[in-house]
């Protein structure tokens, strides 16, 4: 677990670590979500990388009998 430093300007480095495990480039876009008493930071990433992403989920579900 890597451990940041919170700036004057209110800033945080991203560990190198993490950067290179998620591909985060310069200039990407990240959400910012507080969570429950934590800050989660989602990596945006775009429709074309996202393609192919669910290959292979299953798409069986079940039906209430009330349901066409």
């Amino acid at each position: 677990m890597e451990k940041v430093i919170l700036s004057p300007k209110f800033q945080v480095v991203i560990p190198r670590s993490v950067r290179e495990l998620l591909n985060l480039k310069p200039g990407q876009q990240i959400q910012v979500i507080p969570y429950e008493n934590r800050i989660e930071f989602i990596p945006l990433r775009s429709a074309r990388e996202l393609r192919g992403s669910l290959r292979g989920m299953s798409t069986d579900l079940t039906r209430d009998p009330d349901r066409l």
